[in-house]
């Protein structure tokens, strides 16, 4: 009899090809880990291109799951299963399974045109020449099963073999005691009117359930225990889908309506998607056709007094910077939202990096300032974007938010808030002249150094528009050379300024001061967390600080970081935030810096740290 063993995390990668349907299976079983409260977190892992021949090593699609009893903040290092459809899937993951992982090989996708495809060597097979012997391998005819098992279907052969990634999840929701139902349910949803193929899906599931029941490869199966999460109702989120409620809710908190002024592009597209199911919430969603038109439409929102948004990644960013120092000049709200990716150019469009920073500080002509919010976890994007939002209406000015592939991409439980426990949004409208004024003066400023919003077709408060610099308080054309000195110092000054209506910064863990703080941004805080947990737990002095105002800084970052001895910077770029933090604050950072396309591990961070230590 089969044993049932307690676990307390498991990480699974799941690889083939884009059309093995890798992403689903993955998806389904993080739902399924949801409901039964496991803490959890996702990478998915796309192919950069389209359609990449098939058996190829570019063409495999991935997704890894790690999910555990205890609170979790990455997608795992290394992983305890692999399930390999391909050779190719085999040759791109191995390198990543723990040693005496878990391999589950579809042995169709090891003949020799898969092997050939996959570049192994003539006459190799890894499956039988002892390459794996340091791994529990099981082979299984994954395809031949599938078939076997849909005899009876009228389907071609081409619709049974889509049903595949099916039987590979009813095999894993054995090992690991699940219960099919949830998976049940969404077929049932998603094919309900397609009696053959919902058919063969159950089927495939089912039999996989059934094979791994029956086959006695495995002497024991694996349970993963409920989380310890706080109380609360949770759902499962991926950072754009957090960035797409966050923008909703900021909406309805300041009773803007909602313009997205966008044009499709990885990995940004899905926001998109999001808040065109949501017109009734007073959201318009216009797909451009380009990103120029896209910004520049969102800016004439923002003049017309609605909240003005516009999404991209790093190539549409720089398509965007004529227009984005239009909306400085004219201070208006906007907010810019830069899912980054792998660059320059089109660089890696489905690999997370963090390579947009410096362009966000100082990517556009002339002195054009703009605040600059990041995310730091998929379910922190709402939170974060809600805060970008409140800042480009409270504070008048165009907004970048930063997120990437691995944050908008990635999935984890959200504890969602309830409206009423979210801030207000406060907005003020120039609604006519004051007392002392006998026109109107659209530049003239309060103690924020903020000019007034004023909508179009307001009695008495026409105003001139326009990328030509203004005149101090009148926003008349001006060439005067000390009106632009001042208007360019003023403009810095108004974002300077905010850091006096934002938090201080403050530590995520460790000692108020000591040997090492390691200071983050973005993407890379689950890493750090976990990394600096790990050394503090072994009595090591260790902070770590993680930045979601990354322009203007929090007031008191200076100061915190001169009471360590080291400060280290992890970047998934060739060193960015350190170029900065060395000039502001003259301190003497070291970078760790990682360019791959992947997330940095923990692993990896222990060590840099271990180092300065």
């Amino acid at each position: 009899m089969v044993s049932t063993k307690v676990v307390e995390d498991v990480v699974i990668k799941f690889a083939g090809d884009s059309g093995d349907g890798m992403q689903l299976t993955g998806s389904q079983f993080t739902n399924n880990t949801a409901l039964i409260g496991n803490d959890l977190s996702t990478f998915p892992d796309f192919p950069a291109e389209i359609r990449a021949p098939l058996g190829t090593v570019p063409g495999v699609s991935g997704y890894q799951l790690h999910f555990s009893s205890n609170h979790i903040y990455t997608p795992g290092d290394a992983c305890d299963v692999l399930v390999a459809m391909n050779a190719a899937a085999l040759k791109v993951n191995l390198r990543s399974l723990k040693p005496g992982g878990i391999i589950i090989a579809n042995t169709d996708g090891f003949d020799a045109k898969n092997l050939r495809l996959a570049n192994y060597a003539e006459g190799v097979n890894p499956l039988e020449d002892g390459s794996l012997q340091g791994y529990e391998l099981h082979k299984i005819d994954v395809t031949k099963l599938t078939r076997e098992a849909l005899k009876d279907i009228t389907l071609g052969t081409k619709e049974k073999d889509r049903a595949k990634n099916m039987f590979v999840l009813g095999f894993l929701y054995w090992l690991y005691n699940r219960d099919l139902q949830s998976t049940l349910s969404f077929l049932h949803e998603k094919f309900g009117k397609r009696a053959e193929i919902l058919e063969s899906n159950i089927k495939a599931l089912q039999a996989g359930y059934n094979y791994a029941d029956t086959i006695e490869a495995f002497s024991s199966r694996y349970k993963v225990e409920k989380a310890k999460l706080p109380g609360g109702e949770y759902r499962g989120i991926t950072g754009n889908t957090a960035l797409a409620y966050g923008l909703i809710a900021a909406g309805q908190k300041s009773g803007l309506p909602i313009f997205l002024g966008t044009y499709p592009i990885t990995p940004a597209s899905d926001i998109l998607h999001e808040l065109a199911r949501y017109k009734n919430f007073n959201i318009r969603t216009f797909q451009a056709e380009d990103e120029i038109a896209g910004i520049t439409a969102a800016i004439g929102a923002a003049y017309g007094g609605s909240l003005g948004v516009t999404t991209t990644s790093g190539p549409g960013m720089a398509l965007k910077t004529e227009a984005m120092g239009l909306a400085v000049m004219l201070e208006i709200p906007l907010l810019i939202v830069d899912i980054q990716r792998g660059g320059p150019s089109t660089g890696l469009p489905t690999k997370t990096e963090q390579s947009d920073l410096l362009q966000a500080y100082y990517g556009r002509n002339g002195e054009c300032p703009m605040p600059v919010i990041s995310a730091s976890m998929p379910a922190d994007c709402f939170e974060a974007v809600y805060e970008a939002v409140r800042i480009a209406v409270q504070h008048m000015t165009p907004v970048i938010f930063l997120s990437d592939g691995y944050i908008a991409n990635g999935a984890e439980p959200w504890k969602f808030p309830k409206s009423s426990e979210l801030q207000p949004i406060e907005v003020k409208f120039k609604r006519g002249l004051d007392e002392d004024e006998a026109q109107f003066m659209p530049y003239k400023r309060d103690e924020k150094l903020v000019r007034p919003w004023a909508v179009p077709g307001t009695a008495g408060l026409e105003h001139r528009i326009g990328g030509l610099e203004k005149e101090d308080i009148t926003g008349n054309v001006s060439y005067d050379p000390e009106n632009h000195e001042h208007m360019v110092k003023t403009r810095q000054a108004k974002v300077d300024k905010i850091a006096d209506y934002i938090p201080l910064q403050t530590l995520d863990s460790g000692p108020e001061s000591g040997d090492v703080l390691v200071l983050g941004w973005g993407s890379t805080y689950g890493a750090i967390k976990s990394a600096c947990m790990e050394l503090q737990n072994q009595g090591k002095s260790v902070a770590h600080a993680h930045l979601r105002y990354l322009r203007p800084f929090p007031r008191n970052l200076g100061e915190m970081l001169q009471r360590y001895k080291h400060v280290l910077i992890p970047e998934l770029n060739n060193g960015q935030l350190i170029k900065i933090i060395r000039s502001e604050f003259m301190v003497d950072a070291k970078g760790y810096n990682k360019i791959k396309g992947v997330p940095i591990t923990r692993t990896e961070l222990v060590s840099a740290i271990s180092e300065l230590l």
